[in-house]
């Protein structure tokens, strides 16, 4: 029995209800996530090791990189992957649990307003994400960042640090920011369908 719920959860992962729930899908588990392993990492894996300040010094070095980079950009995203799919994957774990086909879920009304449910908040921690994301990373990587260095040795004080492939990073970051707005624009318009096909089917 175990297997069947497995199999259930499974499908209705990867086969939503919705057709845009199936484009959103496609879109999040492939695009979005071979961007983010592929190149943010290729983007950002070594950015720590090439991030040099005056005085070059591996210690200050670390230490205005910790002070540039609270949390690394490739954990934030990965963090905002995984938050974001919760609401989906508890929702279809339910599903699994009650064996309710994915036909269903659209044609009973409490199956209907959990799965919007998981979407609005699925869209909600999508704005959440791309708040903080513009909160710690900003739109743009410039080239210097200014570090104060004064409570690692006094007489440092404010010091200039090279970051390294800003260009690069600054097309990733606009890069990130589309594709949170596009899945936001998915889970609207999927909502948009449940409520449209919901009506029609009450009106048939």
């Amino acid at each position: 029995m175990s297997l069947n719920y497995i199999k259930n959860f499974y499908e209705g992962c990867l086969r939503p209800p919705t057709v845009i729930g199936q484009f959103h899908t496609l879109f999040f588990g492939s695009v979005r996530m071979f961007f983010l392993w592929v190149l943010g990492f290729a983007v950002y894996g070594n950015e720590a090791l090439h991030f040099s300040c005056d005085p070059d010094k591996r210690e200050i070095n670390l230490f205005c990189y910790y002070q540039f980079r609270p949390i690394t950009p490739q954990v934030f995203w990965a963090l905002q992957l995984v938050t974001v799919l919760v609401p989906g994957a508890v929702f279809h774990l339910y599903a699994a649990c009650k064996s309710i086909d994915q036909e269903s879920i659209l044609q009973r009304p409490t199956y209907t307003v959990f799965y919007i449910l998981s979407a609005l908040l699925r869209i909600i921690l999508e704005v959440i994400a791309f708040w903080l994301q513009s909160h710690l990373f900003g739109f743009q990587v410039k080239s210097l960042y200014h570090c104060d260095a004064s409570s690692l040795e006094k007489r440092l004080g404010i010091i200039r640090c090279l970051v390294p492939e800003h260009f690069e990073k600054t097309i990733f970051l606009i890069a990130m920011y589309t594709f949170t707005a596009v899945t936001v624009a998915l889970g609207a318009a999927e909502v948009f369908e449940i409520l449209c096909r919901r009506l029609s089917f009450l009106s048939g």
